[in-house]
């Protein structure tokens, strides 16, 4: 693939991190440009049909939707990231895709504003993980010893734990032992923690502090309590 490759982003969105983390895993030379989606520029607008990122413009054309983005640079770029045999690549995409479920399940957690529907939020996202935990072997990676696209489509579902760990424990990931050492091995991976910036968890407590919701409510008393 010769064509110049230019990843538009913005600073919290969890599918561009998908597709940053399958970037340097292929070791594919880009460019990347955030945007402010709180103020989209007119040239974003014209090459993403829905206003949303990631947008991976090769060349001349713009290819949007993070699963398009990662079959594209699969079917395109060395060092493949899914498995060779068919159904172990469809089981694949359909966990990418559960993944994807649980992303839409994280921003209903944080969005929610009663205690009920907030609570409610947290016991979907704890069946959502035990689902997951059940589908992992030994590790270290979601199929074993070899890091793959799965990998790279949850390790931004595990990051944001990282700052909703701080707020409270909610039981996400109680009893899930293959879970938490997958999780804590996506951490430490180099393509995962250099896609973000190192002001990422600032921003993203800023971010959900301002959804008044009620973890926003939690951590308003969590910052309080910690003050002397």
């Amino acid at each position: 693939m010769t064509s110049s490759l230019t990843l538009v982003s913005h600073a919290l969105c969890p599918y561009v991190q998908r597709i940053a983390i399958a970037l340097a895993e292929k070791q594919v030379a880009h460019d990347r440009i955030t945007v402010d989606l709180a103020n989209k520029p007119d040239w974003f607008l014209a090459i993403s049909p829905l206003g949303r990122t990631p947008v991976l413009k090769v060349g001349e054309a713009a290819l949007f939707e993070s699963g398009a983005i990662l079959e594209f640079l699969e079917d395109t770029q060395a060092h493949p990231l899914h498995p060779e045999d068919p159904v172990e690549r469809a089981r694949h995409r359909a966990w990418i895709g559960f993944g994807a479920e649980i992303l839409a399940d994280i921003a209903a957690f944080y969005s929610a504003r009663g205690n009920e529907a907030f609570e409610a939020r947290i016991g979907v996202l704890r069946n959502r993980f035990r689902r997951v935990e059940a589908q992992l072997g030994q590790g270290p990676w979601f199929a074993g010893a070899r890091f793959s696209l799965v990998d790279a489509a949850y390790a931004p579902v595990f990051r944001y734990f990282d700052t909703v760990d701080e707020v409270a424990d909610f039981g996400f990931f109680t009893g899930l032992d293959k879970l938490n050492a997958w999780r804590a091995e996506l951490a430490r991976r180099p393509s995962v923690r250099a896609v973000v910036g190192a002001d990422y968890g600032d921003r993203l407590r800023d971010f959900m502090r301002g959804r008044g919701s009620a973890l926003s409510k939690l951590m308003d008393e969590a910052e309080r309590g910690a003050r002397p």
